[in-house]
């Protein structure tokens, strides 16, 4: 009977993963029924649909492609951002612009970053979130926390599965009774991320459940207007919502996933 040694601690990894990530995705669902209903029913901005997707990266990231687009930044295919006008249009491109440094060349990771973690797009985030279309970044981080615990717990029933079958001697029960008790907590862990994955699944934790009806849809117009082809907003709202992989030009596209080669001699 050694084997219920195991199963216990099975079902409490089990137990405990799944009610924090359900605790993290409940809080996280309140803030749709908060107090603040300001802007909820109206279209996104190319920088609020980018946040909510992706957060501050994918902001920084419509920025630079946005001004790029505009031939107001050079975003070379080796890495490297460009200033050709230096007047920033909004918040966000003067950022940019600031982050990019007195020089007026930087490298495009450094930029990105700077720019992701700029006042603007703080500001940003603290209104959309006042209007319940994100969550805090607390919140987001901890439905994600949540997430990877129950992977964790997954991995460890099947751990405690695996060894007290393969133990030596009699169990004191069928091998196959044993097996399914272990697999009703495996089952537990795999249909709460089953769960999760619909829940969350094509958007980001970054938006609440308004900011993601928002965001449904906003996508749902870029798919109509098909592939942006002479239409700079529809393509940039398609960065907005997929990010890097949704631009369409090869040399574009490689600015952003250009890495240094280590020299050699």
């Amino acid at each position: 009977m050694f084997w219920v040694l195991l199963l216990l601690p099975a079902w409490a990894v089990a137990g405990v993963a799944c009610t924090r990530l359900c605790l993290a995705a409940v809080r996280a669902a309140a803030w749709d029924t908060g107090p603040a209903t300001t802007g909820r029913d109206r279209d996104l901005t190319l920088y609020e649909a980018a946040f909510l997707s992706g957060g501050p990266a994918r902001v920084a990231e419509v920025t630079l492609v946005s001004m790029a687009r505009q031939r107001r930044l050079l975003l070379a295919h080796t890495g490297w951002a460009t200033v050709v006008d230096p007047r920033g249009r909004d918040e966000m491109e003067r950022s940019a612009i600031g982050a990019i440094g007195p020089e007026g060349q930087s490298r495009i990771a450094p930029v990105r970053a700077a720019l992701a973690a700029a006042d603007s797009v703080r500001g940003l985030a603290d209104r959309l979130v006042s209007a319940g279309l994100a969550v805090p970044e607390a919140a987001s981080a901890n439905v994600a926390a949540g997430v990877r615990q129950v992977r964790a717990a997954a991995l460890v029933v099947l751990a405690l599965g695996a060894t007290a079958l393969l133990m030596p001697g009699p169990t004191g029960m069928p091998r196959g009774l044993v097996s399914l008790w272990f697999a009703l907590p495996l089952a537990l862990t795999l249909s709460c991320l089953a769960i999760a994955r619909i829940e969350i699944h094509p958007y980001s934790p970054w938006a609440s459940p308004a900011g993601q009806r928002l965001l449904g849809r906003l996508v749902r117009r870029a798919d109509r207007a098909g592939d942006g082809a002479g239409d700079e907003r529809s393509y940039l709202a398609s960065v907005a919502v997929r990010g890097i992989r949704a631009i369409g030009e090869p040399e574009l596209r490689a600015a952003f996933t250009h890495r240094d080669q280590p020299w050699r001699e």
